[in-house]
């Protein structure tokens, strides 16, 4: 399926199978393994990678062709087998311990890293203290190398390497400070190392050792500072484990005159020491008692402070074999020495510079001084019973041999001290996550340790390097990751933590552990953290009661702590009788050791009650100093890896190492390099760096010009660094390839210079070309300026103008208007019969008096008030001559009215005759007339009908407006509330599903942190050799957990159909194979059996390739590819279209007469063609790209069809049933294609774009053709 994919399988054991995909599921994957075939393997999503299965290995896990847990397992695994167990996830270093020596540790090797940068040769822990060298001279800032890990992965050697390569290479020649901090090594390992069940040599304390360094970064001194020595290892051992290594090592290797004169014999004699793991044959103490000898004199002891050491590690081995029973004599209930044990007594008391007497007494006793009565300060001695007579040896024990530990390191401190430091390089090695059968005080604070330096792990890689991102505006997607915090404030919360109940317990007057877990149960009874032992992955645990225990989810798993002797071991105080017996010794050196029990000799103590000086408290406040430290320095880190649980060479135990990766977050850090840049420096630093290989032309450039012209000097792809605000980053292993590049030979440095030189001088000319460009236009803008002020300048020239010559033109035009008069009086003149051209004189006058004004008006700038006066006597003189124009008119009327009536008379003669001619011809006209009027009333009663018509019919088509106007009114209105509503619900369901994310992200960590506590009770029930006894259920997410897990997202809109698809539907098909509903499809005749195929087959396609779209390819740059060149199926544009949440189409109002525009009735399914350009990824970034063409057939929901068409490439067809892999899995509602404004066409376009194609004719089935 899908051409034979490889594909990596969850397994058991191995942690992950490579595999074939044989089916795809509705949930899973079923995956047909190579090494087992035939017997599937089904796996949720989530739990199945793509795999590319060569051999190869790399360096750096960022440059792997996919970034998975599975591929890193893989990797990790080759590179083991090929005995390369050092592995890079960025900058941060994964060691697989290989349980054998390798040459890889040379002088040669130290030399060969020295100065070089991180990925130029092969990952090493030598290249790690390098690279914090290198950054504390650089950043001028102290540095921190983390090494983490579980118990027996390889901490402790690790950092042997770092102290080693930092003293052999950037210590004084032969120095006697650099040897000393070398060999204090096995002097502090063999006071505070251990052999336990999963390693011969773990660290049974933590240290932070410090190498300083001057102003001139010169090795000036060192200090060492230690954390929490388990105190309960030195009265006891479990099985197959061992006490401290120095008990053994002087048992067996000690000059026989020194044990003689310490009383030593056989293990087998002391009853602090676990016989029955002596014999280990990686273990050898004669050897190893000789280095710790040539360590202690490396270190500067002199014979009587090495004497002073074994003495006081024989009295505490005497001091195990004191021995009590009760005693029968006294009535008081008290105890005695045993016959057997008063030898050790007196040897005890011999080598402690103590009396046996004074000893035995305070053993077997405890003393109260009185505060009230009559006698005050009376000293009474209380007897003890035996077995508190066996807790205050042992108490006496532990407190001698830590006060001898925390002398040790001071002594090692004061061998190689420093007067001025200017920074130092820290190396921490603390003991790793530890989950025992019986888990007591000390493994509860060692896990409290790493559940801080997780959290500092995750803040430092992960949330600083994200914010670091998003403050130089990088653009790197967000990772998200476990956060501990609750798991750390349930421990060491103010008042409410584990530890502050833990003390205030140890305060009461009579404090009890079940008085202690109860109140620790009761204070977080919902916390997610903490839980009752008879909730437990063991069966082990659950027959502890409720009071008895806790067990607490850490980040690594949930481990059961067993409460018994919590109270005891948190209080690091003696009883007053023992504190003042030691403070009385004789012995000068026990006395160092207990100099606040030697001040208060002898003085009136409050011995009523023993004090408290907590432990827990201490060890959190040493914890916090620790973390203050680690968090103003830089950091690397190491995260150790354990192969196997039997510390056996060549045996990788893929499931082991799969489950350290992931509680160490090392999934997530692989996540955020996918897209990261883990590497990084200043403008300015790389300028200082590298300006001395350039000439001086070149370097008298700015840093970010300067680092950009050598970037695209070297060639270096774009994708492989960026530019920040501040500083340029890059890409794992690129800053390294560069550096290698900038200091190379002079031949390469001298093409590089001229390749500078051409990229520069290449930058100018496009400088110069877009600075004329920039001169042009603003030419054109100066012009277009100048022009649009002339504009103006017309304008307001114009305006200035005819203000200033107003009155001119008025006065000018008044006078036309005058001369026009005179001519109409010339008319009138001319009818006259008397005066005539005496008249017409006086008009010319005028008129000759106007046009003079005119042109004197023209030819000067007269006075408007003088023109004005001109006019007016113009004016008046026109009015006289106008009257008197009336008045010869009016005489010369009046003769001929005189005249007219005589004339009149006689006419009215001649008309009397004609108008009995015209009366007879008027009573004709009035005939014709009353006809016509009556035509013309017919006619306007006529037109009044057809307007009063016209009137009602405009009024009708008026109301039909109004009435529409108010439906549509109303139908905004609903749309508006319909739409307002949409919005509301739209919140809501963001609301709601920020709420199920929420909850599925809490379900997520729950569920992970339900697997990381079976997988830790598995192999706690491995390593007892007992798994079918211990684990009590294989408790793993459930199928509905897994499915609601799956961070494949779906659009809302498919989720709510395919729940309105699950409950109606009639077919129960999701159990079915792909090919069988591939199959069904193709044959089926049955429409319902059909369709409920189809949604199915299209469902499962569209989660198959949201799983192959989250588990892309990475390019070699590191970056995840957006599409190769076959994967992509759909245009980008209908895949961005179908991420985003349907959009409720607005309501069409029906329209009665509308065609059909769908070539098929109602009881057919639906054919539709569709075709949208097409633009390949592989394309974008080409200059001459085209846009090709994506058309698709949709039978119904889904593509039957696919045709793309590209410029000068072959065309590809698809069909379904053939290429359903890579056909469109969306259905026609997803795609938003009906939706999409000229993206459909009709069928026989597509079908003659189809057959141009070559494609076969499509056949519908039987089913397809009809729907009910």
């Amino acid at each position: 399926m899908d051409g034979g994919k490889k594909v990596w399988a969850p397994h058991p054991e191995e942690g992950y199978q490579l595999g074939i995909i044989a089916d795809v599921g509705s949930d899973t994957l079923s995956v047909d393994p190579l090494n087992a075939p035939g017997q599937i393997v089904v796996a949720t999503y989530d739990n199945v990678y793509p795999a590319i299965e060569d051999g190869k290995d790399v360096d750096d896990n960022c440059s792997l062709l996919y970034l998975n847990e599975a591929t890193l397992l893989h990797n990790l695994r080759v590179r083991y087998q090929r005995n390369q167990i050092y592995t890079y996830v960025a900058n941060i270093l994964l060691a697989v311990n290989p349980y054998q020596e390798l040459p890889i540790y040379s002088s040669d090797v130290i030399r060969k890293y020295n100065g070089k940068s991180l990925g130029v040769l092969t990952p090493h822990v030598f290249a790690i203290a390098d690279k914090a060298y290198r950054e504390m001279r650089s950043l001028k800032q102290s540095q921190s190398i983390i090494v983490s890990g579980e118990s027996g992965a390889g901490k402790t050697e690790s950092t042997k390497y770092i102290l080693r390569y930092l003293t052999e290479s950037y210590g004084t020649s032969a120095g006697l400070i650099e040897q000393r901090i070398v060999e204090a090594n096995p002097l502090l390992e063999s006071f505070g190392n251990a052999k336990t069940m999963r390693n011969n040599n773990s660290s049974r304390f933590g240290k932070f050792v410090e190498i300083h360094f001057d102003e001139k970064y010169a090795m000036v001194g060192g200090n060492v500072s230690h954390y929490l020595l388990e105190r309960s290892r030195i009265c006891s051992q479990s099985a197959q484990e061992r006490n401290y290594h120095v008990f053994y090592r002087m048992l067996a290797g000690a000059p026989a005159d020194m044990k003689r004169g310490l009383g030593l014999d056989a293990v087998a004699s002391f009853q602090y020491l676990n016989p029955a793991s002596v014999k280990d044959p990686a273990l050898h103490d004669v050897e190893e008692f000789k280095h710790l000898d040539q360590s202690m004199n490396c270190v500067g002891l002199s014979p009587q402070e090495k004497a002073d050491l074994f003495r006081v590690v024989a009295a505490v081995l005497h001091l195990g074999n004191v021995t009590f029973e009760e005693e029968t004599s006294n009535k008081k209930g008290g105890s005695v020495i045993a016959g057997k044990s008063k030898l050790s007594l007196q040897g005890t008391a011999n080598l402690l510079g103590l009396e046996p007497e004074e000893l035995q007494r305070s053993l077997t006793s405890r003393v109260i001084t009185t505060t009230k009565g009559g006698a005050v300060g009376t000293i009474i001695y209380v007897p003890l019973k035996p077995d508190q007579a066996c807790n205050a040896r042992d108490a006496l024990a532990k407190a001698l041999y830590v006060r001898l530990f925390d002398h040790i390191v001071s002594r090692v401190n004061r061998c190689f001290p420093f007067k001025n430091s200017s920074d130092y390089i820290g190396v921490l090695d603390i003991a790793g996550f530890e989950y025992f059968q019986m888990n007591s005080f000390e493994q509860f604070c060692i896990n409290y340790c790493n559940e801080k330096l997780q959290q500092f792990f995750n803040s430092r890689i992960l949330k600083e390097e994200q914010d670091l991102y998003s403050k130089e505006r990088l653009g790197v997607t967000e990772v998200r990751y476990v956060d501990n915090q609750d798991c750390i404030d349930l421990i060491e919360a103010h008042q409410s933590g584990i530890i502050d109940i833990l003390d205030e317990e140890c305060k009461l007057p009579k404090a009890t552990v079940e008085h202690f877990v109860e109140t620790v149960h009761l204070t977080h009874g919902n916390h997610f953290r903490l839980s009752l032992p008879r909730k437990s992955k063991l069966v082990y645990y659950r027959s502890l009661r409720d009071n008895e225990g806790f067990v607490i989810r850490h980040f690594a798993g949930a481990v059961c702590y067993q409460t018994n002797g919590f109270l005891d071991k948190n209080n690091d105080a003696l009883h007053a009788s023992l504190e003042q017996l030691v403070g009385a010794s004789s012995d000068p050196f026990i006395k160092t050791l207990f100099p606040e029990a030697a001040a208060v000799t002898g003085s009136n103590v409050n011995t009523k009650k023993l004090a408290l000086v907590s432990v827990g408290s201490k060890f959190r406040s040493q914890l916090s100093e620790l973390m203050n430290k680690l968090a103003n320095t830089g950091s690397s880190f190491i995260r150790c890896l354990k192969p196997n649980l039997r510390m056996e060479s060549s045996q990788f135990v893929g499931g082991h190492i799969l489950s350290q990766l992931q509680s160490a977050g090392m999934v997530s850090v692989l996540e955020l390099m996918q897209g990261g840049f883990p590497s990084r420096a200043q403008f300015s630093e790389l300028y200082h760096t590298y300006k001395t290989y350039l000439p001086a032309k070149l370097a008298r450039l700015d840093s970010r010009t300067f680092c950009e012209a050598l970037f695209r000097a070297v060639g270096m792809n774009a994708n492989d660094f960026r530019f920040g605000i501040s500083k340029v980053f890059f890409r794992p292993g690129k800053f390294a390839e560069f550096d290698q590049i900038m200091k190379s030979d002079p031949e390469s440095v001298a093409v590089l210079v001229q390749t500078v030189y051409h990229w520069i001088v290449r930058k100018q000319w496009k400088k110069s070309i877009f600075g004329a460009i920039c001169v042009q236009k603003l030419a054109r803008k100066i012009r277009y300026r100048a022009n649009s002020a002339i504009k103006i300048q017309k304008q307001v020239r114009m305006h200035l103008a005819l203000c200033k010559h107003r009155p001119r033109y008025q006065s000018i035009r008044a006078l036309r208007a005058l001369q026009d008069r005179v001519q109409t009086l010339t008319a009138l003149v001319s009818t006259l019969k008397k005066d005539k051209d005496q008249l017409q004189k006086r008009l010319v006058d005028l008129k000759n008096s106007a046009a003079d004004q005119i042109n004197k008006i023209r030819a000067s700038n007269i006075p408007e008030t003088e023109m004005n006066a001109t006019y007016s006597g113009l004016s008046k003189a026109m009015e006289d001559f106008l009257v008197e124009l009336k008045s010869r008119h009016e005489q010369q009327r009046v003769e001929e009215e005189e005249a007219a009536k005589i004339k009149k008379i006689r006419e009215e003669q001649e008309k009397e005759r004609i108008r009995r001619e015209e009366e007879a011809a008027k009573l004709r006209k009035i005939q014709e007339e009353m006809a016509a009027e009556r035509k013309r009333k017919e006619e306007e009663e006529r037109r009044r009908r057809q307007e009063e018509e016209e009137r009602r019919i405009r009024a009708e088509m008026e109301e039909q407006r109004r009435r529409q106007e108010e439906e549509q009114i109303k139908l905004r209105e609903e749309e508006r509330r319909r739409r307002e509503q949409e919005e509301a619900d739209q919140v809501l369901a963001k609301k709601l599903q920020e709420e199920v994310e929420k909850a599925m992200a809490q379900r997520r960590a729950a569920e992970e942190q339900e697997r990381r506590d079976f997988e830790l009770a598995m192999r706690l029930a491995t390593t007892e050799k007992q798994p079918q006894m211990v684990i009590a259920e294989s408790v793993k997410p459930s199928t509905q957990s897994l499915i609601a897990e799956q961070s494949l997202k779906r659009s809302q809109a498919y989720l709510v159909k395919r729940q309105e698809t699950t409950t109606l539907k009639k077919y129960d098909i999701t159990k079915w194979k792909f090919a069988d509903l591939r199959d069904t499809i193709n044959t089926s005749c049955e429409v319902e059996l059909l369709e409920a195929c189809r949604d199915e087959f299209h469902r499962r396609l569209k989660v198959y390739h949201a799983w192959k779209g989250k588990n892309k390819k990475t390019t070699t740059s590191g970056s995840a590819e957006d599409h190769s060149e076959g994967e992509q199926r759909v245009p980008q544009e209908i895949t961005e279209l179908a991420a985003q949440p349907p959009a409720v189409p607005p309501p069409v109002p029906p329209r009665s007469s509308a065609p059909n525009p769908l070539p098929f009735t109602a009881k057919e399914v639906p054919q539709r063609y569709f075709r949208v350009p097409f633009l390949r990824p592989s394309d974008r970034d080409r200059l001459d790209r085209q846009k090709g063409w994506w058309y698709a057939h949709f039978d119904g929901q889904w593509v039957v069809r696919q045709l793309e068409l590209h410029p000068n490439k072959p065309p590809i067809t698809l069909v379904a049933g053939r290429d359903d892999m890579e056909l469109c899995e969306l259905s026609l509602e997803e795609t938003g294609l009906a939706r999409k404004k000229g993206a459909e066409i009709l069928g026989h376009e597509f079908e003659e774009a189809w057959s141009k194609a070559g494609g076969k004719p499509y056949v519908r089935t039987a089913g397809s053709k009809r729907k009910n």
